[in-house]
Formats: structure tokens, sequence, C-alpha cells
């Protein structure tokens, strides 16, 4: 990563988002291979480390009885921060993301959105280089999600602040300059939204119908290209795809349901890598391992 990025490590539950977080964060120390942050390595430097991160752990770490201001005063304690130096710097934090009409408030009566402005604000008291935040729009409404990354964006351009951030949402995913898609403990791509998007040919059409798996192989057998067949609807790309949808519907009368044709999201492109679904994938897992 470089220095500014707001890089979003996309992929399902059990996907290995929340490892590589804690092995960043100097949490756990990894088996094998090495990381580094800011330049020091997590484990033979990780102090150095600790010194220029921020975290924001995908559970709320606010005292919900305490008021805004004293969870952020009492987490300066935490990296030495007394006196004037801190008040300021709270004052200053709080204001910057219009907390300070609710600094005497306690964190319990604030909404979802307003607790994650709290964290990102505890986050960033000791100035840190970069921040570390996983799944930080946990519980978030989509406005407030939205918010989120609206923090996000505006830390960079003011502070070049460097955020990294897991995720299992592709609408955040996409405001990210940089994505890495993750499954099954594996890094599949590294790109752009736009050039991973780009790698997916075309457009993406969506076929709903009874019989998706069987209707996918007639498909291919009838015009020549990859088509498959899942959670009810079938999936085809191809080039200029409004052209295709009246030969589908000619070659296959009473059995399509309904028709979509639209431009490849993360979503496709993490089925176009993985096979399967990113909502899906963290479930089956579950279920499996149960």
């Amino acid at each position: 990563m470089e220095r500014g990025w707001v890089f979003g490590l996309l992929g399902p539950n059990g996907g290995g988002k929340t490892t590589l977080f804690r092995v960043l964060a100097t949490l756990l120390s990894p088996t094998q291979g090495s990381a580094s942050v800011a330049g020091y390595d997590v484990v033979a430097q990780r102090y150095s480390v600790r010194a220029r991160i921020g975290i924001v752990f995908q559970r709320p770490s606010l005292d919900g009885k305490l008021t805004v201001l004293e969870n952020v005063i009492h987490h300066g304690h935490l990296h030495g921060l007394w006196g004037r130096q801190l008040r300021a710097r709270s004052g200053e934090l709080l204001d910057g993301f219009g907390l300070s009409d609710r600094a005497s408030d306690r964190v319990e009566k604030l909404s979802g959105g307003l607790q994650r402005r709290v964290e990102l604000a505890k986050a960033l008291l000791p100035r840190p280089d970069v921040l570390i935040l996983d799944e930080p729009s946990t519980g978030l409404d989509p406005a407030a999600c939205s918010g989120f990354m609206d923090r996000l964006q505006e830390l960079k351009e003011r502070d070049q602040v460097t955020s990294l951030l897991t995720t299992h949402l592709t609408d955040e995913a996409d405001r990210c300059d940089r994505i890495g898609i993750l499954d099954q403990g594996r890094l599949l791509a590294v790109g752009t939204p736009a050039e991973l998007k780009a790698t997916i040919g075309g457009d993406v059409i969506t076929v709903a119908c009874r019989s998706p798996r069987q209707v996918a192989e007639r498909i291919q057998a009838k015009f020549a290209v990859t088509a498959t067949g899942a959670d009810g609807v079938v999936r085809i790309e191809r080039d200029r795809g409004h052209e295709f949808v009246p030969q589908l519907i000619e070659a296959f009368p009473g059995e399509i349901e309904s028709i979509k044709v639209g431009r490849p999201t993360l979503d496709d492109v993490f089925l176009h890598l993985t096979g399967h679904r990113l909502w899906n994938a963290g479930a089956d897992r579950e279920g499996h391992d149960r």
C-alpha cells in the first residue's frame, strides 16, 4: 500500500480478513511470512508499529457509561497524553467529526453512526500514520456507512492518513482506492475497483429460471458461451449483452422468468474468481464447520 490510500480487503466471513487485521495490528504473530507497517516489522518491531497505527475494532470498544469526551480522554491516557495537549487534541477531533455538541452525552445514548465517529476520533488521537479498521461499518445503516467512508476520504485528502479496512460489503469496497479480494485465506486479486471490474469481459446477463443448472448447461451447448447456474439464476458474461437477450428468450420460451443486463460489479468479480457468491461463501463454510 502507498501512503494516503484507502485500501479495502474484501471477502466473506471466514475468508481471512480478521486474521490479517490481527497480524497487522500486532495482536497475532504470523506462523510464516512477514509483514511491515509504516516500514516496521510487525513481529521484530511491534512497539514501533503500535506507535504508528490507530485501530477501529469490529466490535465497539467504547464505554457506554462514560461521555463522548471521557472516552476520548481516557484513550489518550493509554497513549501517554495528558493535560492541555490532550484536551486540545480531543476538542479538535470532536469538532472535526461533528461531535462537539454531544461531548457531554453518554455514549450509550448515541446512534450507531455517531458511536463509530467516536471510535474513529479515538483511533486518530495519537496522530497515527495508518488506520487499521476491521469491518468498521458493522451495524450501521447505509447512510451512516456512507458517512463513515466520507470521513476516511476526508482524512486521506486533508492529512494523508492511510486506511486499511476489512469488509464484506461491495458498496463499501467500491469507494476504496485499491481492493484486495480474499477468500479462504488466499489473496486472489488486487487493483482499483475499475481494474477489477474490467477483468470481466462485456456485460453480465442474469437469467432467473426454475432450473438454473440445467438451463446453464443447455445455454452453453446451444450458444458456445460460458454460463453458470447457482442461487436460482444463470449468469453469463458477454459483450453487447442486450443483443443476446432476444436469442435467449426465443431459445427458451416459457422457461425464463426474467432477464437483467448490467455492467460488472464487484459481486460479479468475486463470483468470477471463486465460483461462488460473496454473501454465501461464509455461511456455507460456517454450516460445514457446524
